[in-house]
């Protein structure tokens, strides 16, 4: 029997399932659902989500790239030649990036269907309470780096806008995303919008930001939950004490409390719970007032969570290259954001499906390890599809017998190549030190003649 990193790692996969789930069908669903003064075109709803889920793939020096590779036909792809590129740039600019958006939230949904939660499987006993587990957050796309003709004229740092994300902890995947080309705007306004058609009885964890009244109101409003860390500037007034006991070295302070001063936003009932040992102190605001339904060391274990949502945005523009725009069109932004994300989703999913192969837990294996091999697979299969179609082609007469792709090698991976390498020491802390506002030349460099 091979050792255990030695065993082999399907890496079609994920193209397999983006392939699988993103049909045409469900484009046009969306397509019709949303659809205001829109017409049908040769660039298709179905055909833009392919193409930027393969610019998400590829990560390509430039769309014109792309557009001219996918002109030829390939079994991989569409089934036929991509129209001009000229057809395509119009559309970007004219389709709203809302098509995109529902598109990558139908095949979140079609694909997580049937399919059980994998990752933090410490939280799972949370979801006999709770309808979902999601961290909540916002961030800004990384500057353009690339100076686009139309920014040649202006030499300020360009945003091309934020986004606000819904990351479900146990899925693993983005529920829901929402990218807004005006970087400037309220990340909180954001976020209290996003909350629509949210399924009760879902619990948000998030950062201090949100740890206000207008948030919380917003959240009892719908019948949704959160676990948010205390913001100082929000006032609070005792109510009673739950409890109060010692935990892990320090003491656990659970009380109800009355936050906001009422003058925008009606004061909220909420829970206010403090962990203090020493000079370390956590405190956290939730409105599920029944310590039953979520306990004071639940909220606690859960907080720690809401760092995945980071991660997803790490994710996104540095694994998958959402540092890199190729077009200075809001609309073309967004819908490289989306299908950024759809290949996202896909990569998770299949990250559980090998982890469960292999017995092992989805975050033991790297994401940054695992999409560059992927990737890399996808184009080899593309290309071999493509020499496949040119070889029956050319022997019209002979019938061909095409190999299996996942037996090639480019289709595998070994699993000691994309697992985790745990840090066996410390975490190394660095504090602010004045000398670091200095700079120096690189040790050892050669001195530049005077």
């Amino acid at each position: 029997m091979p050792a255990r990193g030695s065993r082999k790692v399907d890496l079609l996969r994920p193209v397999e399932l983006i392939h699988e789930h993103l049909t045409a069908a469900l484009c046009l669903d969306v397509y019709r659902k949303h659809r205001v003064r829109e017409r049908e075109r040769i660039w298709t709803l179905s055909r833009l989500a392919e193409f930027w889920t393969q610019v998400g793939l590829q990560a390509p020096e430039s769309l014109t790239q792309v557009l001219q590779e996918q002109r030829a036909p390939t079994a991989i792809g569409a089934g036929e030649a991509l129209p001009s590129p000229q057809s395509f740039f119009a559309r970007c600019q004219k389709m709203r990036p809302e098509f995109l958006r529902d598109v990558h939230a139908a095949f979140t949904q079609r694909l997580l269907a049937r399919r059980s939660p994998a990752f933090a499987r410490a939280l799972h006993p949370l979801l006999d309470r709770f309808t979902g587990l999601l961290a909540l957050d916002g961030s800004k796309l990384d500057a353009i780096a690339h100076r686009l003709k139309i920014l040649w004229n202006n030499r300020a740092v360009i945003l091309p806008g934020a986004v606000v994300a819904h990351y479900d902890l146990v899925f693993g995947v983005v529920r829901y995303l929402e990218f807004d080309s005006d970087a400037a705007a309220s990340e909180l306004k954001r976020a209290e919008r996003s909350l629509e058609g949210v399924p009760e009885g879902t619990l948000f964890v998030a950062d201090r930001l949100y740890g206000n009244a207008e948030f919380f109101a917003e959240l009892s409003q719908r019948g949704l939950f959160g676990v948010v860390r205390y913001n100082r500037t929000l006032g609070l007034q005792g109510v009673r004490q739950l409890s109060k006991w010692r935990f892990a070295g320090g003491v656990l302070v659970d009380r109800i409390v009355v936050a906001g001063s009422g003058q925008k936003t009606p004061p909220q009932t909420l829970r206010y719970l403090c962990w203090q040992h020493g000079r370390e102190k956590r405190e956290l605001l939730t409105n599920v007032l029944d310590p039953e339904r979520l306990t004071a060391v639940e909220a606690l274990g859960l907080y720690p969570f809401r760092w995945q949502v980071e991660r997803l945005f790490f994710d996104l523009k540095e694994v998958l290259d959402l540092h890199q725009f190729y077009a200075a069109n809001p609309n073309a932004i967004a819908m490289q954001v989306y299908g950024a994300a759809i290949v996202h989703t896909a990569l998770r999913v299949a990250q559980a499906e090998i982890a469960r192969d292999v017995d092992l837990e989805p975050e033991d294996l790297s994401v940054p390890k695992l999409f560059p091999r992927v990737a890399s697979t996808a184009a080899a299969a593309a290309g071999a599809e493509v020499m496949f179609a040119a070889v029956t082609h050319a022997n019209p007469r002979l019938r061909i017998r095409k190999p299996d792709l996942h037996e090639l090698p480019f289709a595998t991976t070994t699993l000691a190549a994309i697992r985790v390498q745990r840090r066996t020491g410390p975490r190394r802390k660095r504090r602010y030190c004045k000398a670091r506002r200095k700079w120096k030349r690189f040790p050892g460099s050669r001195k530049a003649p005077s």
